[in-house]
């Protein structure tokens, strides 16, 4: 006999159990009010390193894992985050990272221009160390340009550091950020062997820090959290070795290609040694690229003041690049408004802009950005 649609009810249909449990889901989130909140030091393949108590007398470092609901947020250095569980400290123990507090401050990048995907390099940071070497390798221009733009699209304070200017006179490299209120530390001279730290390269060239760069350098870095940037065999970890006391690996330069190889795997967060609190040095992996991807280009002109005044004798709409009709920076930079540099800050300041062509991920983009 065949029943009627009519004869059936709802305890007539079976409902397979969950595999997984039969607890129902909920949005709403413990509010973790006993958590106590750490510094993020350094990330290594799915734990985190972190400091609670950060300059009391209880004092420590912890290692925790992410929590379930966070593991499409990215945690990085620099980053404040609540933990929980076990949060002594003690041997062999783990705690759970379970919120990620606000950041101040987030300086990001991407693989090259035309990659829709943001990295975060660190947060919290209130200064961007850009580390070139004068020489060996050569020092490019894009680089330090694509850093800029990054730091003042994050906010953060720009500082150039340049090394190895015993290897060759930095002069030239230098007029080009003349107009910028940028600040400068050079380490010039390899008679000055206060620092007790020289890197050679492959081919035998000096790469000492002198010990009044060193000297110079902390005091821009005390009471500040500081994170350095720049390309493998820069002599950037020898530096925060110096500043720090600590000891990271550092190398030279390949002399057959001309780069540096990566010593650094991983960001680390190191206090500056007698710093005041809250003096960090953040060393990061050396970089061979830095994308712009997230940048708008309209915030791009923030990182070139010295042709920001000419556009305003643009036209309305005018996007300043190499199409660009009637645009003011042509005449304010043919009148030497920009100093001598101001063609190749110009130029630079284009490649920035040209969105066929933003990714110094190719090895045209990086000869344009060299110098010499």
């Amino acid at each position: 006999m065949t029943r009627s649609t009519r004869d059936w009810d709802e305890s007539d249909v079976r409902i397979r159990p969950n595999k997984k449990g039969s607890r129902p889901r909920t949005k709403d989130r413990p509010a973790y009010d006993e958590a106590v909140v750490g510094r993020i030091i350094t990330v290594d393949r799915g734990r985190y390193t972190a400091i609670v108590d950060e300059d009391t007398s209880t004092e420590r470092t912890l290692t925790a894992a992410r929590a379930r609901e966070l593991r499409r947020n990215p945690v990085v250095a620099g980053d404040f985050v609540a933990l929980v569980g076990d949060t002594t400290g003690a041997p062999d123990t783990l705690a759970r990272l379970v919120r990620v507090e606000a950041r101040r401050t987030v300086l990001r990048r991407s693989a090259d221009d035309t990659d829709p995907i943001e990295r975060i390099v660190v947060a919290n940071a209130d200064q961007l160390v850009i580390v070139v070497a004068a020489a060996n390798p050569e020092p490019r221009t894009g680089f330090i340009d694509r850093a800029l733009v990054a730091a003042y699209d994050a906010g953060i304070a720009p500082l150039l550091l340049v090394t190895k200017a015993d290897v060759k006179d930095p002069a030239e490299l230098l007029a080009n950020y003349a107009y910028l209120d940028m600040t400068v530390v050079v380490s010039r001279t390899a008679a000055d062997a206060a620092s007790g730290i020289d890197a050679r390269s492959d081919d035998g060239l000096s790469a000492r820090l002198a010990g009044t760069a060193v000297g110079q350098l902390r005091g821009h870095l005390d009471g500040k959290v500081s994170v350095m940037v720049g390309h493998s065999g820069v002599g950037k970890s020898t530096m925060v070795n110096a500043l720090t006391g600590s000891q990271r690996a550092t190398g030279g330069v390949n002399s057959v290609t001309g780069r540096g190889r990566h010593t650094s795997s991983s960001a680390l967060a190191l206090r500056l040694a007698g710093g005041s609190p809250g003096s960090w040095i953040v060393d990061t992996p050396g970089i061979r690229s830095f994308g712009l991807a997230h940048v708008d280009p309209d915030r791009i002109l923030q990182a070139f003041d010295d042709l920001q005044p000419g556009t305003d004798a643009c036209e309305r709409g005018c996007k300043h690049d190499d199409d660009a009709v009637n645009c003011g920076l042509d005449p304010w930079v043919a009148g030497g408004h920009a100093g001598d540099a101001g063609p190749a800050r110009l130029a630079s300041l284009r490649r920035l802009l040209s969105t066929g062509t933003r990714t110094e991920g190719r090895a045209q983009a990086k000869e344009l950005g060299s110098i010499g």
